[in-house]
């Protein structure tokens, strides 16, 4: 199981935002409906093996399972819309219970802390930064989990936890790359066995 989570500093926490502007009125929504179409979509196919999750803001977690992942479609405003239902459906969850709001997707009242307590039980916790060490020094980790930023960096508290769960800070490359590009690579260093096999 590959997993990505993704923080979104600015991202809406109520379904009150406007499908026609992503990139303004709703907090720069339109990275994180990348990153999630970057963390499934093949050619002509989804990635089964994957799980995104993403930090509302730091008050909620959608969390997309490529399992059941059904009405994903490779396009921002559709996984806009999946998040949007998943906000809809916020009060019925509760605490750190999921409630699944479309197959293959659900919603935690969970934060960023929480969110990388419970994917650091099940997997290796993997930072993604620019000025992490490079990643072709590192081996494949089993079960990665990689967290990431939006477009803004992790703030310190962020910083600090990730500190103590994740065993790797990485860079992808020499040149700072968008959060989506970062999870194409980070999923073809994997694909590779590290960039070793083709």
């Amino acid at each position: 199981m590959r997993q990505f989570v993704v923080v979104g500093h600015d991202a809406p926490t109520t379904p009150d935002f406007s499908l026609d502007d992503l990139a303004g009125a709703a907090g720069r929504l339109d990275v994180l409906c990348r990153c999630v179409n970057s963390a499934f979509f093949l050619s002509h196919d989804i990635r089964t093996d994957v799980r995104a999750h993403l930090v509302l803001a730091d008050e909620y977690t959608v969390t997309f399972d490529g399992s059941d992942l059904r009405r994903l479609n490779p396009d921002e405003r559709s996984t806009a819309a999946l998040v949007r239902n998943a906000l809809e459906e916020r009060e019925e969850a509760i605490g750190h219970i999921p409630v699944e709001t479309s197959p293959g997707v659900s919603l935690t009242r969970r934060g960023f802390e929480g969110t990388v307590e419970d994917v650091a039980a099940r997997g290796t916790v993997v930072q993604l930064h620019e000025d992490g060490d490079p990643v072709v020094d590192a081996d494949p980790p089993s079960n990665p989990v990689f967290v990431l930023s939006d477009h803004h960096d992790f703030e310190p508290n962020e910083a600090d936890l990730l500190a103590d769960y994740a065993e790797e800070r990485v860079s992808l490359g020499p040149k700072a790359l968008h959060a989506d590009h970062a999870i194409t690579v980070a999923h073809n260093y994997l694909d590779t066995e590290g960039f070793t096999q083709y």
